[in-house]
Parts: C-alpha cells; sequence; structure tokens
C-alpha cells in the first residue's frame, strides 16, 4: 500500500465507514509499512476513551461488556469493541468467540465489534490492540471497550495502554488475593464485582473496598470504587458506566498522570520493535539464520543479525 493509498483509507475511516474501518484493521494486523502510513495519517485523530476491562477468565468480562454497551447506546454513544481471544500455543490458531457471546449487540450499526487473537502475546492483549484502539477512535466511537484474555498474576499488561482499566471479580472464585499478587487493584480505576445477584457477592464487595481502603492515597489521586453488577438482572450497569465516563472527564484535568507517560513510551518501543523487524528481515543473513534455528543459540543468531544490520548502516525513511 502506497503512503496515498493509506491516506485514502484513513480519511474513510474517519468519515465513518464502516468497510474501511474493517479492511484497516486487518492491515495493522498483517503488519508492515501499511501500518505506519496509517498511523501518520490518523494523528491527532480521535478522541474516545480507551476502557481496559481485565479480569479472571470466567469473572464475567463478555457479559459486562454486552451491558455496558448497551447502556452507552441508550446514552447516544457509538462503541468500539475489542476483544482479545487466547490463541493456541500449539497451532496458532483462536476462536474468536466472544462475538457468540455479545449476541445481543448484533445488528446495532453503532457498535462495532473486532476480536483479535493474542498470537502468544502476554498480559491478555494482542500486539496490535494499540493500533486497533486507535483506529476505532479515528473512526468516531466515543467509547472504545478493550476486553482482554484474562488477567493472571503477572499480566497487567493493559495498563499501558487503557486511559481507564476496569477492574471485573467474580463472587466465589479467591479472586481477592490473586488481584492484590497481580498489582491489579493497584492498576485499576473502576473495580465491578459480578454476578451481585448470587448470595455470595456482599463478601467479595467488602473485602475488595476493605483492600481499597489499606492502599495509600495521593493528594491527585482518583477515588476508585467498588460497585455490584449483575448483568442477569440488568442491576448496577448505569453506576459502572457512570464512574468510566467521569474518569474520562477526570484525565481531561489530569494530563499527564504516570499511566499516560507509560503508553507513550509503549507506543515509541512498538514503533521502534515494528522497524526493526522488518529491517532484520530484509537482511541477506535472514534466511540464513531462520534455516539455522535449532542448530545455533538464538542469542547468537540475533548477535550476527544485529552486526550484519550495523554493517549495513541501518536507516529507515
Amino acid at each position: 500500500m502506497t503512503l496515498d493509498a493509506a491516506q485514502q483509507l484513513a480519511l474513510d475511516v474517519r468519515r465513518g465507514d464502516r468497510r474501511a474501518l474493517a479492511r484497516a484493521l486487518t492491515l495493522i494486523e498483517r503488519g508492515g509499512a501499511p501500518v505506519r502510513f496509517l498511523r501518520k495519517a490518523l494523528i491527532g485523530y480521535g478522541v474516545g476513551s480507551l476502557v481496559g476491562i481485565t479480569g479472571a477468565p470466567g469473572a464475567g468480562k463478555s457479559s459486562l461488556t454486552t451491558v455496558i454497551t448497551q447502556e452507552l447506546r441508550k446514552r447516544g454513544m457509538q462503541v468500539g469493541i475489542i476483544a482479545v481471544d487466547p490463541s493456541s500455543p500449539l497451532t496458532g490458531g483462536s476462536l474468536l468467540g466472544d462475538r457468540i457471546r455479545m449476541y445481543d449487540l448484533a445488528g446495532d450499526s453503532g457498535v462495532f465489534i473486532r476480536s483479535m487473537a493474542n498470537r502468544g502475546q502476554y498480559g491478555g492483549l494482542a500486539a496490535t490492540t494499540l493500533d486497533a484502539a486507535m483506529l476505532m477512535r479515528a473512526a468516531g466511537f466515543g467509547m472504545v471497550l478493550l476486553e482482554t484474555v484474562g488477567a493472571g498474576q503477572s499480566d497487567v499488561a493493559v495498563v499501558d495502554i487503557a486511559d481507564t482499566v476496569l477492574l471485573v471479580e467474580a463472587p466465589g472464585m479467591g479472586d481477592e488475593v490473586q488481584s492484590i499478587k497481580a498489582g491489579l487493584l493497584e492498576v485499576a480505576d473502576v473495580i465491578v464485582v459480578t454476578k451481585s445477584d448470587r448470595p455470595d457477592a456482599a463478601a467479595t464487595l467488602q473485602q475488595l473496598r476493605a483492600l481499597l481502603r489499606m492502599q495509600m492515597e495521593s493528594a491527585d489521586a482518583w477515588t476508585v470504587s467498588v460497585f455490584p453488577v449483575s448483568a442477569l438482572r440488568q442491576t448496577g450497569v448505569a453506576d459502572v458506566v457512570d464512574a468510566l465516563v467521569a474518569h474520562a472527564e477526570w484525565l481531561q484535568t489530569h494530563p499527564a498522570t504516570w499511566r499516560q507517560q507509560r503508553r507513550h513510551l509503549l507506543s515509541l518501543q512498538r514503533a521502534l520493535e515494528s522497524q526493526l523487524h522488518e529491517a532484520v528481515q530484509q537482511l541477506p543473513g535472514w534466511s540464513k539464520a531462520v534455516a539455522q534455528l535449532g542448530h545455533y543459540d538464538c542469542d547468537l543468531l540475533a548477535q550476527q543479525l544485529f552486526k550484519e544490520l550495523v554493517a549495513n548502516g541501518f536507516t529507515k525513511e
């Protein structure tokens, strides 16, 4: 794709063309020069809030995403959804089944759902998640909901890209302690206890609120709240959406938070990695290094490729 073609595609995305958005999302998953062209063409466009929805598998993230989207639509907001599914460690394939769980949103022209495989990436995200969110914001969505694979004890990568982190906890799963170990309570902006119609939900709610009171607070810190929600009974959803909107507004007066600084650093790191990876694959020694995998140490092969890259005077237009 040429720069002119990328600029035209970016213009179509900004005009709200859903087919153009789908095509652009496919391009960024493939990677390469078109991604850089699209980034340049879309700089400064889109102001929608990116909400990262994370929590343990089975906590009810998909159901919560559905009812939050329905509430946002009632308020007249267009919503983009990025649902990241795990990839098979053996075949690399992915079911991409979150759309099945969100069948209640089918047919709503104000909702756009994109399923993405994480392709072995850690942290519950796909490598192209940030670019996908950039495209959806540029397409005019007032809020983009990012549903992660499911956070374990070290999977908090969502904090690096989301404006707002929504932590989902389910009663009776013992996740309160796991959340402390993972540092999830430290990065969460809004916490939801799902399945609050269950009798053990009140205990989970009380424990989480007690744990939050133990954390140190700074003078300008956002006050984290815990909300009980029942997707089955459609209760508590409006309070959660109010909190998400309020946090987006709060960020407008607190633009230099540590999370936003980390997001900018991540964007730089991602751009460097992408350009270096492309440059290395164009080296004459790349095919030879791939053929030698399994016979030589990967660190040694990487050093050889890096030396070849330097010797060739690596530059990027």
